[in-house]
């Protein structure tokens, strides 16, 4: 029976101006949201001090999304469970669009089978 579905992304080589710039990760949250139809209940966004990056956080009526951002690495991590299907989203296209990522690596995880359906898509 499944539960559920995950994106667990990982955008490499992102600008990390950009990593720092809540404003920027709120607008891939909003396209996410709307793109995919999810309902949020609730938002929560920490910009930690000097050079950190960005957690944000959405409560969703069917799970959550979240990002983390190492301006340092520039690294941008993003996971979304959904407990109900959902298309596929453009990880590779927007977070290069968004963030200048130059790599993207998505893995799909179909939750709660006794054997979990994983697929892995690297962009170049």
């Amino acid at each position: 029976m499944r539960v559920g579905c995950e994106w667990i992304v990982d955008a490499f080589n992102c600008d990390s101006q950009i990593l720092r710039n809540e404003a920027i990760l709120r607008d891939v949250f909003s396209l996410i949201i709307s793109d995919l139809e999810l309902n949020v209940i609730e938002q929560s966004w920490y910009c930690f001090p000097g050079a950190g990056g960005i957690t944000g956080l959405a409560l969703l009526s069917e799970s959550h999304l979240a990002c983390h951002t190492y301006p340092e690495y520039k690294i941008a991590t993003f996971n979304l469970y959904c407990c109900n299907q959902r298309p596929e989203w453009e990880w590779e296209f927007n977070l290069k669009r968004f963030l200048r990522a130059e790599k993207v690596q998505v893995v799909f995880i179909q939750r709660g089978g006794i054997k979990p359906s994983l697929r892995t898509i690297e962009s170049i």
